[in-house]
Formats: structure tokens, C-alpha cells, sequence
């Protein structure tokens, strides 16, 4: 019984320390890196207050043209010059830097073409969505450098486009924080404000003169987050 029980005590440390020395030597296996987004946070700073909204990968091409210009610094100083309530506040036309107060803006653009547009299901215009400006050209293509912010208003599912479908999700979404359904798959959503919708509302009830421009200056200064 002794020399039987000295054999598998033997056995036992001869097989721990092969096994030590397997783990030694055995490659590792790296770990599955996790997935990292690329959504890009950008911080609007105004009179009223600061905003801050995301960028949707799901839209690459306007977000990479909107990293592009923030990071030029094109937006700053530039007005929300089209602020409708209950509609949207949009900015981004460069000739209205400095613009004298009878000025006509809203046609201005960057350097280089339009963006081709970028219709996703599931963006769309909710409240406090980011969106790009366009012309009535025909591909629906967006304008390189104007964007507009949707403070819109509460949509019953009665009224939701019929041509468009909708998620139980998105149909709650609007019915219960509202935004500007008709224009969904017309014009391109590339991000959404996720801090800051009340300064959203704040810009969009400030007195306007004929245009829709408001009567005080609304500019702008937009930085990239880290």
C-alpha cells in the first residue's frame, strides 16, 4: 500500500510538470481585439450653449467630409443663417462669415463637388438629428459644407410617409420626441446631437426677420472631440 501510494504520488508530479512545461512552451493565442468605432463626436458651440453630436459610420462619406472641414477650422465664426421653429436651424454657408445683415445667404459652398447621397433605414430625421443640406439636383447629392439640425415636432404614425418604412422603434421615437418625417430617404442623415437639445430649441425660437434669418446672429464654432 505504501509503495503504491509513493508511485502515484510519483506520477502525479511528473504529469504537473509536464503540463508546467507545456504552458511554457505552448504559442500563445493573441485575444479577438474588440471592435472599436470610428464614430467621431464634434462639439458646436454657440450663443446659446454648446451641442455635442456624434457621426454616423453607417454615412462615410459625409462624415469624413465633415471631419475634413472641422478640422480646417472652415465652420468657425460661420452663422446659422435658416432657423424655422418646429422645423430645423441650418448653418454652414461660408459666405455668411461676416455677412452684412440685408446679405441673401444659403447658396454658398466649399471647394469640390457635392457628396453623393447616403440613405440608410436607419437614419433619419428625429429630433436633434444632423443633416446635410442640398439643391433640387437629381441625384438628391448633398452640399459639401451646409447642414442642418432638426428640432422638428411630434409625429403620430398616422402621418409618417407611406413610401418609407418604419421600425416599431423609430414610429415610438417620433411619436413620443417628434423630428421631421417627410423628409426622410430625401435627404442624407449623417449623425445626431447627443448633448444639447436645449440649446437646439433655444436657436430655433430666436426672432428671425424676413428669410428666416435671425435677427440676432447666431454663429458657430465646431471642434472635433477626443
Amino acid at each position: 500500500m505504501k509503495r503504491s501510494f509513493l508511485f502515484v504520488c510519483i506520477a502525479l508530479l511528473a504529469t504537473n510538470t509536464l503540463i508546467a512545461q507545456v504552458k511554457k512552451t505552448a504559442p500563445r493565442i493573441a485575444p479577438k481585439p474588440a471592435f472599436v468605432s470610428t464614430e467621431k463626436l464634434v462639439e458646436i458651440s454657440t450663443p446659446f450653449g454648446v451641442m455635442v453630436a456624434k457621426l454616423y459610420d453607417s454615412t462615410p462619406l459625409h462624415r469624413d467630409n465633415f471631419v475634413k472641414l472641422v478640422q480646417q477650422k472652415f465652420y468657425d465664426s460661420l452663422l446659422f443663417h435658416r432657423v424655422i421653429k418646429d422645423f430645423m436651424i441650418q448653418g454652414g454657408d461660408p459666405t455668411s462669415k461676416r455677412a452684412d445683415s440685408s446679405a441673401m445667404l444659403g447658396s454658398g459652398s466649399a471647394p469640390g463637388e457635392r457628396i453623393p447621397a447616403e440613405f440608410k433605414p436607419t437614419c433619419f430625421h428625429k429630433k436633434g438629428a444632423l443633416a446635410a443640406a442640398r439643391d433640387n439636383n437629381p441625384q438628391k447629392a448633398s452640399s459639401n459644407c451646409q447642414f442642418y439640425i432638426v428640432q422638428g415636432r411630434l409625429t403620430d404614425s398616422t402621418q409618417l410617409p407611406k413610401n418609407v418604412s418604419y421600425t416599431a422603434q423609430q414610429k415610438e421615437i417620433y411619436r413620443r420626441i417628434g423630428g421631421t418625417a417627410f423628409l426622410d430617404q430625401n435627404y442624407t442623415v449623417f449623425g445626431e446631437v447627443i448633448s444639447g437639445l436645449e440649446v437646439l430649441d433655444k436657436i430655433a425660437t430666436t426672432p428671425t426677420r424676413p428669410g428666416d434669418r435671425p435677427i440676432t446672429d447666431v454663429p458657430m464654432r465646431i471642434r472635433l472631440l477626443p
